[in-house]
């Protein structure tokens, strides 16, 4: 029988409180937890997956935490954890391109788009790079506007700049 539990743990961390969830072994959430966009994004996650959550630990939830612990504390520039990405085919074709982005480095939302092949989205890749319920991870907090501002985050423009300084700092 098939696991119909997205499992998942609250993190407390120096960037807020963080929800994080596994599904088959993959990860599939890493997001603030106090988000604006959290009951949209759990219930794409929890449609998608035909799955409730579950408040439980496993080995992929324990890795996550490690790995995000030790990126913020400037100790990890790439992570190594399976991911499961729920959207649309449009969105997890940004959330792959954003994937690319170095650490240390960020783009625009027109380069963004022009990396997908396809310059005229500019709004709708800003909104799938806002969808995108893997923070950290799938690096959206490396995209600014093209007029330098930092834009939008989900766990906030002051996260948004503290997580450019902790690369930069460390590139």
């Amino acid at each position: 029988m098939k696991n119909n539990n997205i499992k998942i743990q609250y993190f407390k961390t120096k960037i807020g409180e963080l929800i994080l969830g596994s599904f088959e072994g993959n990860l599939c959430i890493l997001d603030f937890r106090h988000s604006k966009k959290r009951t949209t994004i759990d219930n794409r996650i929890k449609t998608g997956l035909k799955a409730n959550f579950l408040e439980e630990e496993d080995e992929i939830l324990a890795e996550t935490k490690k790995q995000v612990a030790e990126y913020l504390d400037g100790n990890r520039k790439e992570f190594y954890i399976p991911l499961l990405m729920v959207g649309t085919d449009f969105q997890k074709n940004v959330w792959n391109a954003l994937l690319k982005i170095p650490y240390g480095t960020t783009i625009s939302y027109l380069q963004l788009a022009e990396n997908i092949g396809n310059a005229k989205a500019v709004r709708a890749v800003a909104n799938a790079d806002g969808a995108n319920a893997m923070a950290v991870i799938i690096p959206c907090h490396r995209v600014i506007e093209s007029n330098g501002g930092l834009g939008g985050y989900g766990g906030g423009v002051a996260i948004k700049k503290q997580l450019l300084e902790l690369e930069k700092g460390n590139h």
